[in-house]
Order: C-alpha cells, then structure tokens, then sequence
C-alpha cells in the first residue's frame, strides 16, 4: 500500500515547528559567548581530583537539612482524623 504524499505532509510540518520553551530556558548571555575550549583527555585524566570547599560544603549540608525538614514535613497525614469522620459522614454508602 503505498503513503499519500497528503499523508505524510502532517508529519513533515511538524518537523519544522519551533520550541519556545527551550530558547526561554537559556541563560541570557550564553548566545553571545564562545565555545568552550576542547582539551586532551590527557590533560583532564592528569588534573588533580577537584575536591569541595568548606563554602560548597556548607551550601549542600544547608540544603541537604532543608530537604530533609521538608520530607519529615511531608510524612504527616494528608487528612486528619476529624476530616476524615466528618467526610464518612457526608458519604451514604447504604446503597
């Protein structure tokens, strides 16, 4: 059986849509800079292991207890106790 040209014209204009959303996710500034430079795997195999700064380090703990201050948050019951009496009352589950 043999595609319409008719057929395929959908998917051939969709190929040629435009993505707002990625462009809007680029930082500003980032068009006007230059590639970065390429470097020898050599080069990046022989450079010392970056290791964290006590600034990086602070920042992640900081973050690591705020991520674990909103978990302990989140482990509640999403209905309490008198929600839920008064919403088995509201149901008639008779029929």
């Amino acid at each position: 059986m043999r595609l319409s040209p008719l057929l395929l014209l959908p998917f051939a204009l969709l190929g040629c849509a435009t993505f707002p959303e990625l462009d809007a996710a680029r930082t500003p500034g980032v068009a006007s800079q230059p590639f970065p430079a390429l470097l020898p795997i050599e080069d990046l195999i022989g450079a010392p292991v970056p290791r964290a700064t006590p600034e990086l380090r602070a920042g992640i703990e900081d973050r690591v207890a705020g991520l674990r201050s909103r978990a302990a948050r989140l482990q509640g019951p999403v209905v309490s106790d008198s929600d839920k009496v008064r919403m088995d009352g509201g149901v008639d589950t008779s029929e």
